[in-house]
């Protein structure tokens, strides 16, 4: 007679930080009963009811017992929670950090969660997590990653992929593609706004679209400063990471540095609502009291 095994059971799931990506990530997961959560904000602990995620008291109250904890805070913060909360983890528990950093700051926090008794998993997020929620691609990299791939799939994320063993190598590809991604947005904003300022913005989207066809230059320049006006605080403190990424392996990181700069810019006029179409962005931009049209 076979020993039969006992069906595998949804892990317990923490999440700390539950702005757009924990969100969303809760609202598609349907974690009844296993999932609990922890954000600094009180607004956003309110929110956490309404899509099945119980909130924590603390950060302790939200840890206990988890299994398996999403880290899906600010890029500046990925530090302090990994030091904050590190001693409040149950031993062996899985963290994931899914913060968009450098692979050093990774492999920093990795260090402090394992003098604490706790599993440290790199995930590098790469796609907007909204509106692709679970279907969100997720790279995995470190000691722990086949594990935490097999949890991480039974909460219902769909397209994960392992990348190795090393802490920091889903972080190095998420985070050297991004010098491109951002970079184009940024040198869109450069490329547009001059374009405006010197009368011939019409003439210049014309020349990009008879020299490539796959999408119109009107549209993408649409698209790329609807992305930097919702999310260049974001985005700015992710590509503060990709350069830091280039300047660990010796390559001056000269355009993503100023890349940094235009994201923030744009991010620091908090245009909400964006409006829709090119223009209606261009004009807000410029006549917004915060924009100088320098960095």
């Amino acid at each position: 007679m076979s020993e039969q095994i006992p069906p595998f059971t949804a892990p317990r799931v923490a999440l700390i930080g539950f702005g757009e990506a924990g969100s969303t990530f809760a609202a598609a997961g349907q974690w009844n009963g296993h999932a609990r959560g922890w954000d600094i904000a009180p607004a956003r602990r309110a929110l956490m009811a309404g899509l099945a995620v119980v909130p924590g008291e603390d950060a302790a109250a939200a840890l206990t017992d988890a299994d398996i904890v999403l880290s899906l805070v600010t890029a500046d913060s990925a530090i302090p929670v990994a030091r904050d909360y590190a001693a409040m983890l149950p031993a062996g528990t899985l963290w994931c950090d899914m913060n968009s950093v450098a692979p050093d700051t990774k492999r920093e926090a990795a260090a402090i969660l394992a003098a604490a008794g706790a599993r440290y998993v790199d995930v590098a997020v790469m796609a907007p997590v909204d509106p692709a929620g679970l279907n969100v691609p997720l790279l995995i990299a470190g000691p722990d990653a086949i594990e935490a791939e097999r949890l991480i799939k039974a909460l219902g994320f769909a397209r994960t992929r392992v990348v190795g063993d090393e802490i920091g190598r889903a972080s190095a590809i998420k985070m050297i593609r991004s010098v491109m991604v951002k970079g184009l947005e940024a040198l869109t904003a450069e490329m547009v706004l001059g374009a405006t300022r010197a009368g011939v913005l019409d003439e210049v989207l014309a020349s990009l679209d008879a020299s490539e066809k796959q999408i119109g230059w009107a549209e993408r320049a649409d698209y790329n400063l609807d992305r930097m006006l919702h999310h260049g605080l974001r985005r700015a403190a992710e590509m503060h990471e990709s350069a830091n990424t280039l300047q660990g392996l010796g390559i001056s990181p000269m355009m993503t540095e100023n890349t940094v700069n235009w994201q923030q810019a744009l991010g620091d006029l908090g245009v909400s609502p964006v409006p829709d179409g090119l223009q209606a962005k261009l004009d807000i931009i410029t006549r917004s009291p915060g924009f100088k049209g320098e960095i």
